[in-house]
């Protein structure tokens, strides 16, 4: 996974543990995003209906338990030589 793009970051785990819905937020970020881009998500729990929609989207994704409630997910679309 080899990227010349910029990294966005998002970190919803604030959002989450205030009981509220991060979709749109993480939606108006990948709308952000260039092809080349990388988008990295916080969240504090692995959030596999996500995968889906953004694997529609053309991303492919992989996700790190990085500690107690705190998941790490890189989504990148796949460079086309």
């Amino acid at each position: 996974m080899t990227q010349n793009g910029k990294t966005v970051e998002l970190d919803v785990r604030p959002i989450l543990k205030a009981k509220k819905e991060p979709f749109k937020d993480i939606m108006e970020a990948v709308k952000s995003l260039e092809p080349e881009d990388t988008f990295v998500l916080h969240a504090t729990f692995k959030p596999v209906p996500l995968f889906k929609v953004m694997e529609r989207k053309g991303f492919l994704y992989e996700a790190i338990h990085e500690g107690k409630s705190h998941w790490i997910i890189r989504f990148w679309k796949e460079r086309k030589e």
